[in-house]
């Protein structure tokens, strides 16, 4: 039997796209940038797990987006196209400049901007959103501040033998990594496709992760190499600790959002876990130039993906 898919998918497929060729780099960014796994490797893992988490955990999220685009007015095909593409603008602007970004808030940002043309934006439901946005890199901060002490106390200094030492932090690279694509693909998956899902029945909810964490997963495996090294080495000085328990910390933030249903950035949570540890070591670790820049990205983001959505909505929606 042959599914036919509305060709107004298209634009989802491309943000799918970006978000796998933006979000890829938190999962193994500091495997790779402390050359404990190759990055070949590391993007075939993080495609297979991505999907992998996609079509087992992505169904969470989609309901959510779904609903809110729906009742902000993205009611038809073609709405839902010209909100998804603003947002695949954004993501695809962001990764080219090496910007790790939020595909949440670019989805958000361009359902948004045609909701207010269409005079349905909803912003009582968006604060949900944006309390998730903001404390998801300041609990990776917490939480990976905590991980870094424990490890230094109860297991760093309890190994004296080397090779030991060296086995158990590779191991624990491609578990934290496979963890952290597993989550990304069930997190984010909601972004890419959930317009279309719900109440305007363009894709089933099966569907829309099946799409979804393929997209993704192409988007790891073609164009993920800059933002990657931002994330891995413009940050903070990583040592091999540093970078598992910021990779690590990462996944279980974006993981409890996937049970809770609600999509998070990757990027907030690893770079806020980033900070944690910097902030173990000593702030003057911490690249504030780097920073800065991520942080144009973070509310430049929805901003941007808002603007263009609406002049996609002023010249294109009827």
């Amino acid at each position: 039997m042959i599914i036919m898919i509305s060709p107004s998918v298209i634009s989802g497929a491309i943000l799918g796209w970006a978000l796998g060729s933006n979000g890829a780099a938190n999962c193994f960014a500091a495997a790779v940038s402390t050359r404990i796994v190759k990055y070949r490797t590391a993007i075939i893992l993080t495609a297979v797990f991505v999907i992998l988490g996609a079509c087992l955990e992505g169904s969470k999220g989609v309901h959510k987006i779904s609903d809110y685009s729906y009742n902000s007015g993205i009611n038809t095909p073609m709405k839902a196209f010209l909100v998804m593409l603003a947002a695949a603008i954004t993501i695809t602007l962001m990764t080219v400049i090496h910007l790790p970004v939020s595909t949440s808030q670019a989805v958000i940002g361009a359902i948004i901007g045609g909701a207010l043309l269409e005079g349905k934006a909803d912003f009582s439901e968006l604060f949900k959103f944006f309390y998730a946005w903001f404390l998801t890199p300041f609990g990776a901060i917490i939480i990976a501040f905590i991980l870094y002490k424990s490890f230094e106390l109860f297991i760093e200094k309890r190994i004296k033998d080397y090779v030991i030492y060296d086995q158990i932090i590779k191991a624990g690279y491609y578990i934290s990594g496979i963890f952290s694509a597993y989550s990304l693909g069930g997190n984010n998956v909601a972004n890419v496709t959930s317009v279309y899902a719900g109440k305007i029945n363009l894709l089933t909810t099966k569907q829309a992760v099946f799409i979804g964490g393929l997209t993704i997963a192409l988007g790891v495996l073609t164009y993920s190499k800059g933002v990657m090294k931002t994330v891995g080495e413009s940050l903070v000085t990583l040592s091999p600790v540093s970078g598992l328990i910021s990779v690590f910390t990462g996944a279980i933030v974006v993981y409890i959002y996937t049970q809770i249903g609600i999509p998070v950035s990757a990027s907030h949570a690893i770079v806020g876990s980033v900070i944690g540890i910097g902030l173990v070591k000593g702030v003057n670790t911490i690249s504030i130039k780097a920073i800065r820049n991520i942080l144009f990205g973070w509310f430049g983001t929805p901003a941007i993906s808002g603007v263009i959505s609406l002049l996609f909505f002023n010249l294109f929606s009827t």
